[in-house]
């Protein structure tokens, strides 16, 4: 039996559960919000190439629209917010765009809090 659980692994891809994780940087926006147009300007080209982009890779929702499957701490008022999500619960918040200089350190605040390690490997 063993030997066939590590060939399913070896061949499928498998992984352990916490490997897994669904981990994503959820940000909600709205039609005509200066900030998160500022965001996309700023930071939304870079993300995707980072570090915290690979470990959380970006998903949007607009605010006025259906609400995604997400069990939020508290509900979401300002655009942009950028909600950590590991698991379909949230695990960190940052609301409102504070500027490129001081989104990198409060993101990665959010990681560290949540015990959320980076993916270092590409």
């Amino acid at each position: 039996m063993k030997l066939l659980g590590a060939f399913l692994i070896a061949t499928l891809g498998w992984l352990p559960l916490a490997a897994t994780a669904d981990t994503y940087l959820l940000m909600a926006e709205e039609d005509g919000c200066y900030w998160c147009a500022k965001w996309n300007e700023e930071i939304a080209h870079i993300y995707p190439k980072t570090v915290e982009g690979k470990t959380a890779p970006l998903r949007r929702y607009d605010l006025h629209s259906e609400t995604p499957d997400v069990s939020f701490v508290r509900r979401v008022h300002f655009t942009p917010t950028f909600i950590l999500v590991q698991d379909g619960a949230e695990v960190g918040r940052v609301e409102g765009y504070p500027g490129e200089d001081f989104f990198w350190g409060l993101l990665n605040q959010m990681f560290e809090q949540a015990r959320i390690p980076l993916d270092t490997t590409g």
